[in-house]
């Protein structure tokens, strides 16, 4: 089969922004990035200069008849507007996470999309990643048995991240939509809806020291008012019940659990933030000793392959599917963040409306 070769048009260009364009021109032969825009032109022109790209301004990508496939890779207080700017230029969209700010933004850009006969994406991608997929085919052959139970926890260190990366201190760029959300898609992918869900929130630190010499100022006062722990307690429409626990306030970086319960086994798996982790399958042996035992992987993405999603949705364009990194998958990850913030404020376990 010839394969339609996709032109793509990139809108940011910050630090994600290197691995997006590295692998659209290393790894994925059907997609070819020509032009790269920025709220800042001189940035996108830093950025075209090092990897052979045009730059402009991103009205002028948006009027680019060539340009069939706009990505977004900003920060997520911008990507209503920007996604709504390229839909209405008649562009597929593929965003980074989270969708948006709102499931009232994300609502009118899903409908925007399918008035307009338009593909809209979103990532995390790293659900297809040779971790996730070798979980999936796990579950599907169903070697843990029925799953009952989960448990998800995950930690950050936000003295550190917060000095380096600025961006987590705007608005919507919290624990939540920044970081869970590679755990919600990627539990999501694996065990389905979620049905309902509790939560309480903090922000212990409002401010904080920077730390981090050479960064912006460092050993200066910075505002840091988002969230930075989270813990909650879910219910799957499937029965399966689990908890996610997020603190952004340890000293460690990413030493992330991810455990999956079953009647025959456990699941043990890597950290959504990547491709590449193996996933161990621990066992019961007739001498009732456990077994360890590393899956062999499925699937050949378990490098940095960020942009994978972006591929994936190209190719269910040409063959007119929905793409697996959907906007549908988004959007319920996202009313699930929503309820766990309505949860902490009302103390009640919320319900969650869409499916996938």
């Amino acid at each position: 089969m010839n394969h339609k070769i996709f032109k793509i048009g990139m809108i940011g260009a910050g630090a994600i922004s290197d691995i997006y364009i590295t692998n659209i021109q290393t790894k994925f032969k059907y997609l070819e990035l020509v032009a790269i825009s920025a709220n800042h032109l001189e940035n996108a022109e830093k950025k075209a200069e090092k990897y052979s790209l045009t730059a402009c301004t991103t009205e002028e990508l948006l009027r680019r008849e060539d340009i069939e496939i706009v990505v977004v890779l900003t920060p997520v207080a911008t990507h209503y507007a920007l996604i709504k700017q390229a839909l209405n230029a008649n562009k597929h969209v593929y965003t980074e996470k989270t969708i948006c700010e709102t499931t009232k933004q994300a609502e009118e850009l899903l409908k925007l999309a399918e008035e307009k006969k338009l593909v809209l994406g979103c990532a995390p991608d790293t659900f297809l990643g040779n971790c996730f997929q070798t979980a999936k085919a796990a579950l599907e052959e169903g070697k843990i048995g029925t799953v009952h139970s989960f448990a998800i926890s995950i930690n950050r260190n936000n003295d550190i991240l917060t000095a380096m990366f600025p961006f987590l201190r705007q608005p919507g760029a919290g624990a939540l939509r920044d970081y869970m959300v590679y755990y919600l898609t990627a539990l999501t992918h694996l065990l389905g809806p979620v049905e309902k869900c509790s939560a309480m929130i903090q922000s212990p630190y409002l401010t904080r020291i920077n730390p981090v010499p050479n960064t912006s100022g460092y050993n200066e006062e910075i505002s840091t008012p988002n969230e930075s722990i989270i813990v909650s307690a879910l219910q799957l429409r499937n029965g399966c019940i689990g908890t996610i626990h997020e603190n952004n306030e340890t000293l460690i970086i990413d030493f992330a659990e991810f455990t999956l319960y079953g009647t025959k086994g456990i699941l043990k798996l890597g950290n959504p933030n990547e491709f590449g982790n193996p996933v161990h399958l621990l066992e019961v042996s007739s001498k009732f000793e456990i077994t360890d035992t590393v899956l062999d992987t499925i699937g050949e993405y378990s490098e940095n392959d960020r942009g994978v999603g972006l591929a994936e949705m190209a190719e269910a364009i040409e063959e007119k599917k929905k793409p697996l990194a959907s906007a549908e998958m988004a959007y319920h990850v996202l009313e699930v963040i929503e309820a766990m913030e309505r949860s902490s404020i009302s103390g009640k376990a919320e319900e969650i409306c869409s499916v996938f």
